[in-house]
């Protein structure tokens, strides 16, 4: 090959590998902290173990369900124990960090009875946020969802 094909070649591929990082976002140390996190929080719910959440929520913790109802960190848990999920899974699961808070962002989609027992087959966008508490630990303060429409 002469060396005009060689450095054609390379800048192709150079191209193509700018290309691919920009498409695979890189996660520093939070947004790792935080997606595993939220990774706990989806097995409380596999596992039907409220346990698992309890320490994730910030005591002043509030979340907006996608009937639009306000609930706080002990009506929170209180529904999490009653809920019974057969499935559940994320899609696009996404942080971004900003200081002492990170905010993530997905796909929800889990299967099971809700608190009354009737079934329920959700699919929600949903956006929480978490701080950096005193001491260093990560914990939720706010989480919303909201239907996707099929």
């Amino acid at each position: 090959m002469n060396r005009t094909v060689i450095w054609s070649l390379l800048g192709i591929l150079s191209l193509g590998a700018a290309t691919a990082s920009r498409a695979q976002p890189v996660m520093g140390e939070t947004e790792r902290a935080v997606a595993t996190l939220e990774r706990q929080w989806l097995q409380s719910q596999k596992t039907n173990n409220a346990e698992l959440l309890a320490p994730l929520l910030a005591e002043k913790f509030r979340n907006t369900g996608k009937d639009g109802k306000v609930t706080n960190r002990a009506e929170t848990l209180a529904d999490a124990k009653a809920t019974h999920w057969t499935s559940v899974e994320y899609e696009n699961l996404e942080v971004v960090a900003f200081g002492d808070a990170a905010v993530a962002t997905g796909v929800y989609i889990g299967k099971g009875t809700d608190t009354k027992g009737k079934p329920m087959n959700d699919v929600e966008r949903f956006t929480d946020t978490w701080v950096k508490m005193p001491g260093g630990k990560w914990q939720c303060v706010a989480s919303h969802g909201s239907t996707i429409k099929k």
